[in-house]
């Protein structure tokens, strides 16, 4: 028996074909996807727009669930409904929730990002170590995360979650932020990148900016109305 909790970032981008149609046939297909994206089931999905912010890309969907089966089953709700029939899948990232080799009693900006009140921005970006660092021993893992922590820990209001992708995506991590001022996130960034932790980095691309907004709000602004 098992607690992971299996995490989803599910990028889609928009057939601008789909703005050409009649008004009542968006509303109509608007309305569909909000409906599945919105149902009731064993899936959180919270939803951020990307719209002009990334090209092929408008909406992206930040789920959680205690199964992979389930996460698949949203997906296709979502891209079976309405409007979802005029999306494709620009970006999708999985990875599982469990606890930290490194971190032994996660703080509350650790934890997983979809308790408490939603932040404005969320950053999702898969995330690959070398074969070199794998073979570090432990204790000097240890050493060069606590630094990366440290300058971590500076910046409180920027809460961080990160799941294991090992054998189930093409990246080691799934890396995701939440944070109300993207600057501020700008600065962590730029710190983090002058720790050793860097040195091991092999892929930490493509970047996923979102803007937290009710997915009525985000279709509306699409062109459902």
């Amino acid at each position: 028996m098992t607690d992971s909790r299996f995490v989803h970032a599910l990028a889609l981008g928009l057939d601008p074909a789909w703005r050409r149609l009649a008004t009542e046939e968006r509303c109509q297909s608007a309305a569909e996807l909000a409906a599945a994206v919105d149902a009731t089931s064993s899936v959180t999905t919270h939803t951020y727009s990307m719209v002009g912010l990334r090209a092929g890309t408008d909406l992206l969907l930040w789920s959680l669930a205690s199964s992979l089966d389930a996460l698949e089953e949203k997906a296709a709700s979502v891209l079976r409904s309405g409007m979802g029939r005029w999306m494709k899948v620009s970006e999708s990232f999985l990875g599982i929730i469990q606890p930290s080799q490194y971190v032994k009693k996660p703080t509350p900006q650790e934890q997983s990002l979809f308790s408490g009140e939603r932040s404005r921005y969320l950053i999702v970006y898969p995330f690959t170590k070398s074969t070199d660092w794998y073979l570090l021993g432990r204790e000097a893992r240890q050493g060069i995360m606590n630094e990366h922590m440290r300058i971590g820990h500076d910046f409180p209001d920027v809460r961080q979650l990160l799941a294991n992708s090992f054998g189930i995506d093409d990246m080691d991590f799934l890396v995701a932020y939440e944070t109300d001022d993207l600057p501020k996130f700008g600065e962590l960034v730029r710190a983090l990148r002058g720790t050793d932790s860097r040195k091991s980095t092999i892929r930490d691309t493509p970047l996923l900016t979102g803007i937290h907004r009710p997915i009525a709000e985000i279709t509306a602004l699409l062109g459902a109305s």
